[in-house]
């Protein structure tokens, strides 16, 4: 089952205590972007954005640049059907809905996996990133934030350069496939944003992943708004 981040789903309920607790508690993915709208907007989506983003920036990027209000459930009703077709042809990927966005994370053991050291895209990567790419062309107004990441092994300067190498790696695979180059924002960080720990090797395998950040572009806000007037 697609997963909603826990602490975005508290935020969103103590912001919107006013609307009364029990439509907040019985609401939809598409229905807690609207909430998010009507308890402030984008402000309140830039100051949960700002929170989250201290440990993850995908997310941060996602709630930050929320719309909220009707156009925001808009939004959320595309997200949450292009979440669900990642998860049904990519059983492996990490999916998360939240806000009016997508989080897809992949790490060795979810479909894109590199070799030691190395930032190809190679055997079951090529399959799982073929199968993306085809539903990134069925939700053509949609921008992607691609982050590459590492575990703690070697020295922070060489994973920072390998973490850009492997994020590339999968930006160009998918702009390969026939993906629009302008949709894509790539970004490195190497071991600076674990989410395991980096003690364990099963926390390191965890460390070893791209991460994908879908986001509603332009004219899909402007859509949203223009089908939710009045």
């Amino acid at each position: 089952m697609i997963k909603m981040i826990k602490k975005i789903s508290a935020l969103i309920l103590i912001l919107s205590l006013g609307l009364g607790c029990n439509a907040v508690k019985n609401a939809n993915n598409t229905q807690k972007g609207a909430v998010i709208g009507a308890s402030g907007g984008a402000v309140i989506g830039g100051v949960i954005g700002n929170n989250v983003g201290k440990g993850n920036t995908v997310l941060g990027a996602i709630i930050g640049g929320v719309v909220g209000g009707a156009a925001g459930g808009y939004i959320g009703n595309r997200m949450d059907r292009q979440a669900e077709r990642i998860e049904e042809e990519i059983p492996g990927a990490e999916v998360t809905r939240v806000g009016e966005g997508i989080n897809v994370t992949f790490n060795e053991g979810a479909g894109v996996y590199f070799d030691t050291n190395k930032s190809n895209i190679k055997g079951t990567s090529v399959e799982t990133l073929n199968k993306l790419a085809g539903i990134l062309k069925e939700y053509p107004k949609t921008i992607i934030l691609v982050e590459g990441h590492t575990d703690s092994a070697g020295s922070e300067e060489y994973n920072l350069g390998l973490s850009k190498l492997r994020a590339e790696s999968v930006t160009n695979y998918l702009i390969a496939q026939g993906i629009s180059s302008d949709r894509f924002t790539t970004k490195w960080y190497g071991e600076l944003q674990p989410v395991a720990d980096n003690s364990t090797a099963e926390g390191k395998s965890k460390n070893r992943r791209v991460e994908l950040g879908i986001v509603a572009s332009e004219e899909l806000k402007q859509e949203a708004i223009q089908n939710t007037k009045g």
